[in-house]
């Protein structure tokens, strides 16, 4: 990317009171069409050349007498750089414009302005910076709160973004949503796993977008393409893959996007043939052109099928058929294929061949491979030694799985050193947590989490999940509690306080009869939560589906839609 121009020397001054919204002149118009131009090309270089025309057009305004009708009215001329900011990433220059802005009493005041800055911290990940900067525009408009909603489920935060939706619903009645403010309350159900808040957010788009009586407007709805790809990421990352697919089926009109999205879903929930088959229909009989992206989703569904032959077979063909070079994504999946398959030493093979440098993800994909294939010590201890070479946020993982391999070696002392280590070099495992969603309210449990009202409910159902458990004979694998407890007495104790544990106990609590228990979790299911969610979905006859890190887990019936292998 090139270097930015710095501002700090040549920001404008503040224009005197009554010049601001002065008449442009022709020049001014067409300096500040340019302006727009470059900042709405979605362009690096074009971003870049509209900040430097900003520079240019106010760099001679030193004093607020020097504002005249041939220069573009800064309400005009910062929200597009603004824009050129948003879409670089270029947090400096960004909070440079805030302060001129600012100085000229545009923020919060003017609300087009105001909205442009909450745009571009929600751009550069700063959505604490854009939430407060809405809460202090004086009459946010609907694009306001679009706005915001947005800067929060783009960063992560969708229970917050969800909370944001249910604020302005209540507190602003005369504000309509929109596509936009849909759009982006189905990202959020999507990433928190809110299954009956995506039913409402698609039954309002229905309702209020699609005009009660107005045809036309719910045939434009329904063959809005950007609307129903986010409908069918909705369902499929909720959970519901048979609705993602009658959404899919109804399509008038598809673009890549959503064979991409239609095909994932299909692999992260097993459905592995069915996902590779809709691939076959894509590529053959519709002739549409995969990208990256749809051979990352293929490689995963092999992956999640441990199709070994089919993964080598598709990604030559993306190289030879289709001239895409391979990403570090599509060696992570080639690599997971081989590992989990026993065949760590071609899976090597191909890590020595890749274009890039692996990532560490690439090694604890190997490492977990070694520990769920005994592959013994050795080989263990190298593979978590190059993934600690690697500089990654995520060393913590190194260490469990590699604890993990230690437990199940027997070898105690050397789980006990892995556990000092971590805490003299400050190491903290990646806190764990579980959702689920009831009533259009979502409920997050950590391991030994006490703080929700029903606890006391919650724990009793758990005993008494324990004592069917064992009575069916079950018994615990105390090689996935190293990391949180000392003892082996311990051990068994604080395998059944995980989180998705919790949420199971809540949902057999409260969900309707019949109805299936969805629980979103952070982190990938340990074996020993895998054994007994398989067990309790048999015991209490109810289905149990689990989104983890990595894939859907369906269980009914005492199996699991993975059968067993993730």
């Amino acid at each position: 990317m090139p270097s930015l121009p710095a501002y700090t020397s040549s920001l404008p001054a503040a224009p005197p009171r009554g010049t601001t919204d002065a008449s442009p002149t022709a020049t001014a118009r067409s300096s500040l069409n340019l302006l727009r131009s470059l900042a709405r090309a979605r362009r690096g270089d074009l971003s870049h050349r509209a900040l430097l025309l900003f520079r240019s057009l106010h760099s001679t305004s030193s004093s607020p007498s020097s504002f005249s009708p041939s220069t573009p009215p800064p309400h005009f001329s910062i929200p597009a750089a603004l824009s050129a900011a948003a879409f670089l990433g270029a947090l400096p220059e960004g909070r440079q414009l805030h302060a001129l802005a600012t100085k000229l009493a545009l923020s919060p005041a003017h609300t087009v302005v105001a909205n442009s800055l909450v745009h571009l911290y929600a751009s550069c990940g700063d959505p604490a910076s854009a939430l407060a900067l809405f809460r202090r525009i004086p009459e946010p408009t609907l694009v306001s709160w679009n706005t915001a909603v947005d800067a929060l489920e783009s960063n992560g935060d969708h229970l917050a973004a969800l909370d944001l939706f249910r604020e302005m619903r209540r507190d602003r009645p005369d504000l309509s949503p929109d596509a936009y403010t849909v759009q982006s309350v189905l990202g959020a159900c999507a990433g928190a796993g809110a299954l009956s808040l995506g039913l409402y957010a698609h039954a309002m788009l229905l309702r209020e977008l699609g005009g009660a009586g107005d045809a036309g407007a719910a045939a434009a709805v329904s063959r809005d393409v950007l609307i129903n790809n986010s409908l069918v990421d909705l369902y499929g990352k909720c959970g519901a893959v048979e609705l993602a697919g009658q959404v899919f089926d109804r399509m008038p009109e598809r673009d890549l996007a959503s064979w991409n999205a239609m095909v994932l879903a299909l692999a992260n929930h097993g459905r592995v043939r069915d996902s590779l088959d809709l691939f076959h229909r894509m590529t053959k009989s519709e002739n549409v052109t995969p990208n990256a992206i749809t051979f990352v989703a293929v490689l995963s569904a092999c992956s999640h099928g441990g199709l070994v032959e089919e993964g080598r077979r598709h990604f030559a063909a993306m190289v030879s058929d289709y001239n895409i070079r391979p990403r570090i994504e599509h060696y992570g999946c080639m690599v997971d294929i081989l590992a989990r398959a026993g065949l760590i030493e071609e899976a090597l093979d191909i890590v020595a061949g890749m274009s890039c440098r692996p990532d560490s993800v690439i090694w604890r994909s190997l490492l977990d491979a070694c520990c769920k294939r005994n592959a013994g010590l050795e080989l263990s201890e190298a593979m978590a030694k190059l993934a600690l070479d690697v500089p990654d946020d995520a060393v913590s993982g190194v260490y469990v799985l590699l604890s993990r391999v230690y437990a199940s070696a027997q070898r105690w002392n050397d789980v006990g050193m892995i556990r000092r280590l971590m805490s003299e070099e400050g190491f903290k495992k990646e806190p764990g947590f579980s959702s689920i969603e009831m009533s259009g309210c979502v409920h997050q449990f950590v391991a030994g989490d006490t703080s929700h009202p029903q606890s006391e409910e919650i724990y009793e159902k758990l005993d008494e999940i324990q004592q069917r458990l064992t009575s069916a004979g079950y018994k615990p694998d105390v090689s996935e509690a190293p990391m949180v407890a000392d003892a082996d007495g311990t051990k068994g104790a604080t395998l059944r306080l995980h989180s998705e544990r919790l949420a199971i106990s809540f949902g057999l609590l409260n969900a309707t009869p019949g109805a299936p228990i969805r629980i979103l979790k952070n982190l990938r299911v340990c074996k020993d939560c895998h054994t007994i969610s398989k067990l309790i979905s048999k015991l209490y006859d109810v289905e149990i589906v689990v989104r983890d890190r990595i894939r859907f887990h369906h269980f009914k019936d005492g199996s699991c839609s993975c059968k067993d292998y993730w």
